[in-house]
């Protein structure tokens, strides 16, 4: 087996382990409520850049739902996280959600709007796995409930994000 080949054999199983890893970690509450909240300050952060940067109307239309939606989820789970004296919702995203949002910055026009797209496709879908698996196995009836109770949104966001993608998104 060549180097190269063994190396991205070793690359794959580590994102596959680390994957597993995080899965697994979503079932506790703690770790479901902050990393759903920095997931949802991440859409935030991203959609207000959209509305400043995009000069495309349906991508500041879906940029203005992503705010409000995610603003009003992450609302409701700071109040669920509040009732609970081991819950803390995160006030920052996530690392790699914050280099997203920083090559974002460096881009403008068409370009923007085709990686912003492409982002969302790929945020929605992480965001949707973590959010079924708390479903599957988590721990807290009321956070299972939320989850449950916001996945359709988040399925409902991701269509709206491939559409946007099929459109201004593809090679970005």
């Amino acid at each position: 087996m060549t180097l190269t080949i063994r190396a991205l054999l070793t690359g794959a199983a580590a994102v596959l382990f680390g994957m597993s890893a995080n899965i697994a970690l979503a079932a506790n509450g703690e770790n479901f409520v902050d990393e759903a909240s920095a997931k949802g300050i991440a859409e935030i952060e991203t959609s207000k850049l959209a509305l400043d940067k995009s000069n495309a109307e349906d991508i500041k239309s879906f940029a203005q739902k992503m705010i409000d939606d995610h603003t009003k989820s992450n609302q409701k789970l700071a109040e669920l996280a509040a009732q609970h004296d081991d819950l803390e919702i995160s006030d920052e995203a996530m690392l790699m959600d914050k280099a997203k949002a920083m090559i974002l910055k460096l881009r403008d026009g068409e370009n923007f709007d085709k990686a912003y797209a492409n982002n969302q496709v790929a945020a929605h879908e992480q965001t949707i796995e973590l959010y079924r698996e708390y479903v599957k196995d988590g721990e807290n009836a009321e956070l299972k409930k939320f989850a449950e109770s916001t996945l359709k949104a988040l399925e409902e966001h991701l269509q709206m994000a491939q559409k946007l993608a099929s459109k201004h998104g593809k090679d970005a």
